[in-house]
C-alpha cells in the first residue's frame, strides 16, 4: 500500500466523522471484506468510503455492494440521495453495485435468495423497525459463519453507535421472525 493509501486508511479508521463508522471501516481493513449489503445508504459517504477501503485489499471487479434504501420514497424530514445520484455516485467506484429501493423486508424477501452470502452487513439506525423485525427471516440466507452484522443504534448516553451482533443473536432474531405457520395434519 502506498504511504498516501495508509494515511487515508488511518484517518478514516481512527479520525473519520462521524465517530461510529469508525468501527465498520476498521472491520474492513482488518478482515479484507469482499462483499457488503448495507440498509439505509443516507448521502452514500459511508458507502463510498467502505468501497473505498475495501479496494485497497481486492481489485474493484472482485468486490460486491448491495444497497437497500427507501431513496425517492423516503420521508421528507430524512436526508438521502435518489437512486439514480446514489448509482451515479457509487458506479465511479469501479465496484460492481446492486441497488434496491424498498424497506428492509420488501427488498430483502424479494432478492435475498439471489444475493449470495455477504462479508459484511450494515444496518442504519434509520430503518423501520417493524420492517427490519421482520426481515431478519431472510438473514441466514446471505450470511456465512464468519459474516459480520452492525446495528446502528443508540448508547447509554443517547449517542449514535455500531454493535456488533454475534450470529447467535442474529439466528434468535429469525427464528423469532420466521412465520407462523401451521402444517396440515
Amino acid at each position: 500500500m502506498t504511504p498516501a493509501g495508509l494515511l487515508r486508511t488511518a484517518y478514516l479508521t481512527h479520525l473519520s466523522q462521524p465517530l461510529q463508522d469508525r468501527r465498520i471501516y476498521k472491520a474492513i481493513s482488518q478482515r479484507k471484506i469482499r462483499s457488503i449489503l448495507e440498509f439505509g445508504i443516507g448521502m452514500g459517504i459511508r458507502a463510498s468510503r467502505m468501497l473505498e477501503l475495501a479496494a485497497r485489499h481486492h481489485a474493484a471487479p472482485d468486490l460486491r455492494y448491495v444497497g437497500i434504501d427507501l431513496f425517492e420514497t423516503r420521508p421528507s424530514d430524512q436526508r438521502g440521495l435518489t437512486l439514480k445520484a446514489t448509482y451515479r455516485l457509487l458506479a465511479g467506484t469501479g465496484v460492481p453495485v446492486r441497488l434496491l429501493p424498498g424497506t428492509p423486508y420488501d427488498a430483502l424477501s424479494l432478492a435475498a435468495n439471489g444475493l449470495g452470502a455477504v462479508d459484511l452487513v450494515i444496518i442504519g439506525a434509520d430503518q423501520d423497525a417493524a420492517s427490519l423485525s421482520k426481515a431478519w427471516f431472510y438473514f441466514p440466507r446471505v450470511l456465512h459463519k464468519e459474516s459480520l452484522v452492525f446495528l446502528e443504534g443508540r448508547d447509554a448516553n443517547g449517542a449514535l453507535e455500531f454493535q456488533l451482533l454475534p450470529f447467535p443473536n442474529v439466528a434468535a432474531r429469525a427464528r423469532a421472525a420466521a412465520p407462523n405457520t401451521r402444517r396440515a395434519a
